[in-house]
């Protein structure tokens, strides 16, 4: 099976040498996407606002491969700091319903352009 990249211009555009997301055999791996607006190409936000652009983002990103929020398998959230577990939480439970994909969430060091938060996932097709 042949891998296919997926690009859609809805989400930030790759900032280093990867893809938003690959499709290989109908199993969609997301990129760990930060919220970078994608017209304006800048950070911004609190954690609850660069969340809810990031769940877009994801959002777009698995609508341009042919799936879905729904279609979500796992996910992994990382934070820089794990004090904002609830607030995350909050907005992710706002994109997803029953059953939740599996997840991981950890706290990190740094982020990417000092991005509070960063969400990759896997989904099917």
């Amino acid at each position: 099976m042949k891998k296919n990249q997926i690009h859609t211009e809805n989400a930030p555009k790759a900032v280093g040498p990867y893809s938003q997301a690959i499709e290989y055999n109908g199993i969609i791996y997301v990129s760990g996407i930060i919220a970078i607006d994608p017209l304006s190409g800048t950070l911004t936000g609190n954690v609850t606002e660069q969340t809810e652009r990031i769940l877009t983002s994801l959002k777009e990103i698995l609508i341009s491969a042919g799936s879905s929020m729904d279609k979500v398998i796992k996910a992994t959230i990382f934070l820089k700091d794990v004090k904002d577990f609830e607030k995350v939480n909050a907005i992710y439970a706002n994109h997803f319903k029953e059953p939740y994909p599996a997840r991981i969430c950890v706290e990190v060091a740094k982020i990417p352009l000092g991005a509070l938060v960063e969400i990759d996932a896997i989904a099917h097709k």
